[in-house]
């Protein structure tokens, strides 16, 4: 019988972004679910983060952002995993943090699969990614 491995989820901080509590306490909540989860650290660009997505071979890549620059920076990363490669449609992309409705819908058109706000319980999270992740 064939182990399946763990579901693998990178979680990074968008830009500028310090504020990295909730972050952390997802990415803990995360792991008590049973995920692997790579945390790549503040002051993340999209390069950085589409490479490590390629390196660490993730199911699921959660972006956190408080600063307001989302839609800038999920567009970059969306165009930087494009021309290396990397297919979003096979990858899970999460974001959370402060997103006004209005941008939700511009978010969901570059890819990204579902957005989480303050609040949100960790369960929750877990539970969206075990439903809609795809299996490698």
């Amino acid at each position: 019988m064939k182990q399946q491995r763990p579901i693998r989820v990178l979680m990074a901080k968008a830009g500028l972004d310090a504020h990295e509590r909730g972050v952390l306490v997802v990415s803990m909540g995360l792991r008590d679910e049973g995920m692997e989860v790579i945390y790549t650290g503040l002051r993340q660009t999209p390069e950085a983060v589409v490479q490590a997505a390629i390196q660490e071979d993730v199911d699921v890549l959660g972006i956190s952002s408080l600063s307001g620059a989302h839609n800038a920076f999920v567009s970059k990363l969306t165009q930087k995993a494009r021309s290396k490669g990397l297919d979003l449609n096979d990858i899970l992309l999460l974001v959370g943090g402060i997103i006004p409705d209005d941008d939700i819908a511009v978010l969901k058109s570059m890819g990204v699969s579902a957005t989480f706000g303050p609040g949100t319980s960790v369960k929750e999270i877990a539970n969206y990614i075990k439903s809609n992740v795809k299996p490698k």
